[in-house]
């Protein structure tokens, strides 16, 4: 009996063509991003790209949804940078290796947080991804700062977690990097504010258990 030979998919090379496409002039809406443009014209993407005008929107329905990609993007890479940090060990070193992987994650995500918000109205994807970056990034502090938000009673442990999840985010980091602070100044800042809340949290829980 002869062998039949198994079937091999074979790669469609439009469609490989077209996806580099899609993601070349993703990436140059990215790049327009990152200078801080406040207009993206789809033929100045189009030229960033090296592609023509007629390609973009043969891609994407709109520059609004050019933008939601692009976005995405960037939060996509910017999550996989994202390492674990230590939940046990001395509260410097845990503070420490924090504020270095925010500082980094937030510095990165600032132009792509200003284009968003220089968008009229949103994608609820774009608004989904944001806020599963906060969600998470909440969840962490849970984490790292277990031993000290455990010693607390519910209600100063909340009031600890929001004060910490305040200056650990992106507005606290834009208000230092826009006043004028540079990236080790603000992560200094923000360093030393996440040291004043866990000091004062304790030294409340122990003022209580001492009453």
């Amino acid at each position: 009996m002869k062998r039949t030979e198994a079937a091999v998919p074979v790669t469609d090379g439009r469609t490989e063509r077209g996806r580099q496409t899609r993601e070349k002039i993703a990436d140059a809406m990215l790049s327009l991003i990152d200078e801080n443009q406040a207009h993206f014209p789809a033929d100045k993407v189009a030229e960033r790209a090296g592609v023509s005008r007629r390609l973009v929107f043969h891609h994407f329905a709109d520059m609004a949804e050019l933008a939601e990609v692009a976005v995405n993007r960037r939060l996509e890479q910017l999550a996989a940078q994202i390492r674990p940090l230590p939940t046990e060990g001395p509260r410097e070193l845990r503070v420490a290796a924090l504020t270095e992987q925010r500082a980094r994650i937030l510095e990165g995500v600032t132009p792509a947080r200003l284009a968003v918000m220089r968008l009229e109205n949103p994608s609820p994807r774009i608004q989904e991804a944001v806020q599963q970056m906060l969600d998470f990034a909440r969840l962490r502090l849970t984490q790292i700062f277990a031993a000290e938000l455990d010693a607390l009673p519910e209600s100063a442990r909340t009031d600890l977690l929001h004060g910490l999840d305040a200056v650990t985010t992106w507005s606290a980091w834009y208000h230092w990097r826009s006043g004028g602070l540079s990236t080790e100044q603000a992560r200094r800042t923000m360093a030393a504010a996440v040291h004043a809340l866990l000091a004062g949290a304790g030294a409340g829980a122990g003022a209580e258990a001492g009453d």
